[in-house]
């Protein structure tokens, strides 16, 4: 609670206030910065490019259903494969950002990689506005899709082997025993994934603030706040945009998790 909630109050108390992060004077200024947030349309531009995220996301779960509906099954090696998908995971935020710097230079790695299969050309993956984000999306959706493989392996991997059998017996394929026995059991954990995308896609920080500062478009919510607070010296302001951005969070989840109820899930 200290580390927690204590923080947030603070948070929402300097908020209404023009407090610069420095002068130990707060003068309250009432509604002000919200007024500030909600009338200038160029703050909330960022948003859109929570929407590329949002999009990665989308084919981050699918990647990791899929992987982790095949690897349930007796494929070879499949441990191996688990241990590969996951590992992403486990390296440092701050070390994906910069091996992906040389990853997506011009006359770098992609390039090369594209120049093999036909498609020559330098492009400017961290510098072109139309490329930039869908670049950065691309990355997250490589060190997180390792992360969904594990919830939803063991999500798999707890539903009966029974049912299985006796979906075997009944001639149901592979799609088939997705569609009617994996799919509905592992319902709770893809809505839980589903939230943590949203949640995710609106919060990105790590990536885009190490690989380009938020330059050429890719400036995200967070950084936009983070530079009010730091770069700005605008405290207040960055308080009320991240009151604004843990409300709007706490509404998604709240509506997705009216949209998609929570459900018990009986395996017999």
């Amino acid at each position: 609670m200290t580390f927690t909630y204590l923080p947030i109050a603070d948070m929402i108390g300097y908020s209404f206030t023009d407090w610069d992060g420095i002068s130990p004077e707060k003068n309250n200024v009432g509604l002000k910065n919200y007024t500030d947030l909600f009338t200038r349309p160029e703050l909330f531009k960022v948003f859109l490019v929570s929407g590329v995220y949002l999009i990665a996301a989308a084919v981050q779960i699918c990647l990791a259903l899929y992987f982790a509906t095949v690897l349930s099954f007796n494929t070879k090696c499949r441990n191996l494969f688990k241990g590969i998908l996951f590992f992403p995971y486990l390296i440092n935020g701050v070390a994906i950002g910069f091996v992906f710097l040389y990853f997506f230079r011009p006359h770098g790695t992609l390039d090369s990689l594209l120049a093999l299969v036909g498609i020559h050309g330098d492009h400017l993956w961290m510098g072109d506005p139309d490329l930039v984000n869908k670049s950065l999306a691309g990355v997250s959706v490589w060190r997180y899709t390792g992360l969904n493989l594990v919830l939803f392996l063991g999500a798999i991997q707890s539903i009966p082997p029974h049912l299985y059998e006796a979906a075997a017996l009944d001639g149901a394929n592979r799609w088939q025993q997705f569609r009617h026995i994996i799919a509905p059991s592992i319902k709770p954990v893809i809505s839980l994934s589903a939230i943590l995308a949203v949640s995710g896609s609106l919060a990105v920080f790590e990536i885009p603030y190490i690989m380009t500062g938020g330059a050429n478009g890719s400036q995200t919510f967070v950084i936009q706040s983070i530079n009010m607070a730091f770069k700005f010296d605008k405290f207040g302001l960055a308080s009320a945009s991240a009151v604004v951005l843990i409300i709007l969070i706490l509404f998604v989840t709240w509506i997705q998790r009216r949209l998609v109820p929570e459900e018990r899930v009986e395996l017999s």
